[in-house]
């Protein structure tokens, strides 16, 4: 094709993306901002239906799971803060109870630069609810074989 055809195909398609432009510019923003959030904003956090005890106990297990040693642990203002160290990374787990019964995680990790690590904060809230539910099923195990024990007696 020669260049004075492509420059013509070229400003022949402009004119039919300059009406989308508005939305164009809208969805290249709202991308950039969400690239820009993942590296920088690098939190993840999940409300469990079960007591601050058991997503202490389980995020520690997540934290084991995944070969993060944890540091240290913080009360604070009604929470608790447990700080954990990788090689290149900090990871900083808070503990709220809403009730007896909801606790919210939230899961900050940073890296080695400026930016933060938002895939191994996700990681650590999907693995402390693994864990959870496995807990849960475990617990729920032995009550659901004593009532089908009691079942076929009758």
């Amino acid at each position: 094709m020669a260049p004075t055809a492509r420059l013509l195909l070229i400003l022949g398609a402009c004119s039919f993306v300059s009406a989308c432009e508005p939305v164009a510019i809208a969805l290249l923003g709202a991308g950039a901002s969400t690239a820009l959030r993942y590296n920088i904003d690098g939190v993840a956090a999940r409300t469990f239906t079960a007591t601050a005890a058991e997503v202490r106990s389980a995020s520690i297990s997540a934290l084991e799971r995944m070969g993060i040693a944890l540091d240290s642990s913080t009360p604070q203002e009604g929470s608790e803060i447990l700080v954990a160290r990788a090689p290149n990374r900090e990871i900083e787990i808070e503990l709220e109870p809403i009730t007896k019964q909801a606790t919210r995680l939230r899961v900050t990790a940073r890296g080695a630069s400026l930016f933060y690590d938002n895939a191994t904060a996700v990681e650590l809230v999907q693995q402390t609810g693994k864990i959870l539910d496995a807990a849960m099923v475990a617990k729920a195990a032995p009550a659901a074989a004593a009532a089908g024990a009691s079942l076929s007696s009758n």
